[in-house]
C-alpha cells in the first residue's frame, strides 16, 4: 500500500529525526511504499535559522544589525548541525517533493496515498503550536481513506479546556488511534475516545539494527549528558560520578559547558554512536531514554521544567523502573553509575509492548 506519515519534520532535533525514520524504514519492511509528508509551516521552519530576530523590538535596522553580529559565531556552529541533520535526513527520510506550509495547503493538493499516519513525537502537544495545528490531525486526509495516529504524543497530563472539542472533533475521524503515554490514552478516555497505548517508532527496531544501522566505536570511558534545561541536579550528578569512576563527561547540547567535549553539532548518527559507547546517560530527553532502554544501557533521569514530564514518566512506569526518575537532591543518595541491577525484567516487558506496537500498526492498516 502507499502509505503517508506526518510529523514534526526538519526540527534537528536527534529523536524527532530518528522516529521519523523508523517509522518509515520499518513500513517499507512490511512492504509498503511509504514517504514523510514534507510539512514544514512558519511555526516549524526557523529551527537554526541564523537570520532569525526573537524579539520584534530588535527589528529596527541598527538593534537587529547588532543582534544578529553578537550571535553570528554561535549560529555559524548552528549551521554545522543542521548541515549533518540535512545530510542524515536526504539520506535516510523519503519525503515528497512538494513543500506544504498550511492544513490549507494539503487540503487544496492532498498527498496520494492509500493510508495516512500521523505520529510520532509530540504532535499533539498543545504546550506548542503543533498541537493545536490540524494537519497533525490529518484534517486534509480524505473521508473515504485509511487514517491512522502512531505513537502520538499529548507530552502533558491534559489538555486546556478550549481545546477539547477541537481535539475530539479531529480524532473522532481517525479510524485507528493510537499514543504514546498511558497519560494520553487518559486524555482520550475523557473525551470518549478510544486509544491504544504502543512505543515509539525507535522501539520498533532492537539493538542489533541500530547497531548494525548507524553505531561506530568510541574507546573513551564517559558519561553522556543530554541536558535541555542546564540543569544543576544533572551538572552535580554528572561531575560527581565522573569525579569517582574516572570518567569523562560527553555532551550533545550547546548550552552544557562543563563537559570534556561537546558534540552538540553532530547528527543523530553520532548521537546513537554516544548513547551506545557511554557508561552511564543522565538525561531530561525522552529518546535518550528510548535508546538507553534500547542498548542496555544504564542511566538517570531528571524531570524537565517544561510541563512535557509524562514522557519520561510513563515510560519508565511502563517498564517498572520509575526509581530511575529524579526530582531533586533527595533522589540522589547512593547513586552509582550503575542504578539498573538487571535487564531481564525491563527487557520482558519491553518485549511485550513491541509486539503489541507491531500488532496494532499491522492490524491498523490491514483494517
Amino acid at each position: 500500500m502507499k502509505i503517508k506519515t506526518i510529523t514534526c519534520h526538519e526540527v534537528y532535533n536527534y529523536g524527532a529525526s530518528l522516529q521519523e525514520y523508523a517509522l518509515i524504514k520499518y513500513l517499507e519492511l512490511l512492504g509498503h511504499e511509504t514517504e514523510a509528508i514534507y510539512y514544514k509551516p512558519d511555526y516549524l521552519s526557523n529551527h537554526l535559522n541564523i537570520w532569525r530576530v526573537p524579539n520584534v523590538s530588535f527589528k529596527t535596522p541598527i538593534i537587529k544589525h547588532l543582534y544578529l553580529l553578537l550571535k553570528l559565531p554561535s549560529r555559524i556552529g548552528e549551521l554545522k548541525k543542521k548541515k549533518a541533520f540535512d545530510i542524515f535526513s536526504e539520506k535516510y527520510i523519503k519525503t515528497g517533493d512538494v513543500l506544504y506550509k498550511s492544513n490549507e495547503e494539503l487540503k487544496e493538493n492532498v498527498p496520494l496515498a492509500d493510508v495516512y499516519i500521523c505520529g510520532s513525537d509530540q504532535i499533539w502537544n498543545s504546550f506548542f503550536q503543533n498541537g493545536k495545528d490540524p494537519a497533525f490531525y490529518l484534517d486534509f486526509a480524505p473521508n473515504d481513506k485509511l487514517k491512522i495516529s502512531y505513537a502520538a504524543s499529548f507530552a502533558i497530563d491534559e489538555i486546556e479546556e478550549d481545546l477539547k472539542a477541537f481535539v475530539k472533533e479531529k480524532i473522532k475521524r481517525l479510524n485507528s488511534v493510537s499514543v504514546r503515554e498511558t497519560s494520553g490514552v487518559d486524555i482520550l478516555k475523557q473525551l470518549e475516545i478510544n486509544a491504544t497505548q504502543v512505543l515509539d517508532p525507535v522501539f520498533l527496531f532492537n539493538k542489533e539494527y541500530w547497531n548494525d544501522s548507524f553505531v561506530f566505536p568510541i574507546n573513551d570511558k564517559f558519561i553522556l549528558i543530554y541536558d535541555f534545561d542546564s540543569n544543576s541536579l544533572i551538572q552535580k550528578l554528572a561531575l560527581k560520578l565522573a569525579k569517582e569512576n574516572g570518567l569523562k563527561i560527553f555532551a550533545v547540547n550547546k548550552n552544557i559547558k562543563y563537559a570534556d567535549s561537546n558534540f552538540w553539532q553532530k547528527g543523530p548518527e553520532y548521537f546513537l554512536s554516544l548513547v551506545a559507547n557511554a557508561e552511564l546517560i543522565i538525561s531530561n530527553s525522552f529518546h535518550a531514554v528510548a535508546f538507553s532502554l534500547i542498548f542496555n544501557k544504564q542511566f538517570l533521569v531528571v524531570n524537565r521544567k517544561e510541563k512535557i514530564n509524562t514522557r519520561m514518566r510513563d515510560l519508565l512506569a511502563l517498564f517498572g523502573i520509575s526509581n530511575l526518575l529524579l526530582n531533586d537532591e533527595n533522589d540522589t543518595k547512593n547513586l552509582t553509575t550503575k542504578p539498573i541491577n538487571s535487564y531481564n525484567s525491563i527487557n520482558n516487558k519491553m518485549h511485550d509492548a513491541i509486539v503489541k506496537s507491531k500488532r496494532f500498526l499491522k492490524d491498523a492498516i490491514s483494517s
